[in-house]
This record gives structure tokens, sequence and C-alpha cells, in this order.
């Protein structure tokens, strides 16, 4: 894609970036009463039993995850025109999805500003292993990165430690106004916990948070996953690397049934996000249709992005994301390679 072609097309989102006030407002409402009732639901069929609570939980999970859409469009300063706006409801939706306003917002515009950049990663993506890097690695970096990419520990074991304990902290770089944010929102998660287990009891508070926490923090990885971890994704190095590309090759648009794309505010139009994060989510759907060659974007479903499961490393030859049994025979060289340089070495000493 040529400069010019990537200005055009970042000219003709522009128009979609404006956010309004209507509809921001109309969205807290529309998501914050139901997931407040949902829960209220969840937590009263308790009595009843907590098979009747499960799938209320799942549907109160999904309201989550549309909260936590709108703290993610006040991190890009798109929700709402107002930076302090932004921010106060941005913390108030980090406190009820447990991500902590300033933090995620900083590491957020950093993964935006380096996505699919070879060079550049470590803050805010997921840990992405090339073909080469893998191969060249010691035993246990390897399983090291093996153990990290099991599906199991990335969606079973991965959002308890994302979200209960990693987001707990302050980055080592976080400034203090950062700081102060992440300071509240434990302050305000705990003393909000500490009231609902005193009203409920702890039990069933866990029985119902539980559930819901779990599964909108499954929903929430998978997501992030597997928008930029499908076939033929797009990564360079920084010479090469284009932002444009990064957004609409490197972005997946994850094309859901219309129920599920309105629990997730829209954010299967990662492609248009990508290209522009202003764009408020109640207008990504307008932009993607609106512009032709976005329309061009990697697409996906349901059923074909489950096929991304088997996606470990990415191989930078052939440009496309492999798993560990398509590289068997590289490490089979790379062994043979090593058994072989201690026989030369001392052949090569001698002369």
């Amino acid at each position: 894609m040529h400069k010019a072609k990537e200005m055009q097309l970042k000219k003709e989102v522009a128009p979609f970036e404006k956010n309004d006030i209507k509809s921001s407002v109309r969205q807290l409402f529309n998501t914050l009463l139901p997931l407040v009732l949902l829960w209220m639901a969840a937590y009263y069929s308790l009595s009843i039993s907590y098979w009747l609570t499960l799938p209320i939980a799942l549907v109160t999970a999904g309201f989550v995850i549309r909260t936590f859409i709108i703290f993610h469009d006040c991190c890009h300063q798109s929700f709402f025109r107002s930076r302090l706006a932004n921010e106060i409801v941005g913390t108030i939706t980090g406190v009820i999805t447990l991500v902590p306003y300033h933090q995620w917002k900083t590491t957020h515009s950093i993964h935006h500003a380096t996505s699919s950049n070879l060079e550049k990663r470590g803050v805010g993506d997921m840990w992405i292993m090339t073909v080469n890097e893998y191969v060249a690695s010691s035993v246990w970096l390897r399983l090291a990165y093996r153990f990290y990419r099991n599906p199991l520990v990335m969606f079973g074991i991965g959002p308890l430690y994302i979200f209960l304990i990693d987001y707990r902290f302050n980055r080592k770089a976080a400034r203090r106004r950062e700081r102060i944010n992440t300071y509240i929102t434990n302050a305000s998660l705990v003393g909000l916990y500490a009231l609902l287990c005193w009203i409920i009891g702890w039990q069933a508070f866990l029985l119902v948070q539980g559930t819901v926490f779990f599964f909108s923090g499954l929903a929430g990885i998978w997501l992030f996953y597997v928008q930029h971890q499908f076939e033929d994704s797009y990564f360079e190095n920084e010479e090469e690397w284009s932002y444009v590309k990064a957004a609409v090759e490197g972005s997946s648009y994850y094309k859901l049934p219309k129920v599920l794309q309105w629990m997730t505010g829209n954010i299967g139009f990662h492609h248009v996000h990508h290209l522009s994060p202003r764009v408020p989510n109640y207008h990504l759907e307008a932009a993607h249709n609106a512009t032709p060659p976005l329309q061009m974007a990697t697409t996906i479903n349901l059923r074909t992005s489950l096929k991304s499961l088997r996606f470990r490393l990415w191989d930078e030859q052939n440009k496309t994301f492999v798993g560990f049994r398509d590289i068997k025979h590289a490490l089979r060289l790379q062994k043979l390679q090593n058994q072989v340089k201690p026989t030369i070495k001392p052949i090569l000493d001698s002369k």
C-alpha cells in the first residue's frame, strides 16, 4: 500500500471520529443498568439452583465485556469530547472490569503504536516469538513459551493472573498520576467487594462474581488474541513496518452474529479501530461499510477463528503463523548443528 493511498484511507475514516454525546450516554444506560440487574438476578437465582445462576452469569459476563469497550473508548478519548469525562467514566468502568484506567491507557497506546512491529514487541500485547527466535532459544525458554501459549493456560489461568494480580501493581515506569489511579482502582475494588460480601455473604459473592469475572476475562483475552493472530496476519521489522498496514492487514474483521456484535461493542471491526482509535465503538461498523478498502481486511467468524488456537509462532520467511508441529524439522536441524559444533571445534583448534 503506497503512502498516498494510506493517507487517503485515513482521510476517508476521519469523519467517523466524532463522538455523539447522546449515543455515548445511551450506551452507558443500556450497558450498566442491565449489568446491575442481571448481577442481582444471578444472585437471587442461587436460592433456586446454581445451574440457573450459570446462564444468567454468562449473559452478565457479556455486559462486562460491553462495559470494557466503553472503558476502552474512554482510554482512547473517543467516548466523550471532555478529557475529564473520559477519565471519570473510564476509572469507574475500570473498577467494574478490574482494569486501572491510566495504566491500561498507557500500555494500550503503546500497543497501537507498535502493533505488528517485530522490533517493538512486549508492551500491551501478547508474547509472540518468531520461528527463528524459538529455534535459537534455550530449552527452558521454549518450555516457558509453550506453557504460556497453551490454550488452557492462556484462557484458563490467564484471566486470573492478568486481572487479579498483574493489574493490581504499577509498572516500573509509571508516573505519579498513573500510580495514584491504580491505588484508587484497587481501593475501590476492595471497598466494593467488601460491601457486597457483607450484604450477600462471601459464598454467594464468590459464586456470582467468580463466574462473571472468569467468563468475561476469558472472552476478553480471546477477543484480543484472535484479532491479531490469524494465519495471514502482518508482522514486519521496523524499516518495513507501516502503521496503516499493521491496522488493516494485522487486525482482523471478526464477523460475529448481531447479538454478539452488539454485546462486544463492535470490537470485531478491529481493523477500523486500529486504523483510527478515535472512532467511537458505535461508529465502527458505519466506517467499515463506507470505506471499500477496509472491507478487504481478513474476515474471520466464530468457526474459522478457532483455527487460531493452533497458531504459536510467526514465520518471518513465509509471512504466516505456524504451530509447533510445523517446525519439527527446523528443531531437529538445530539439534544436529549443536551436536556437530563440539566435534568440529577441537579439530579447528588443533589447526
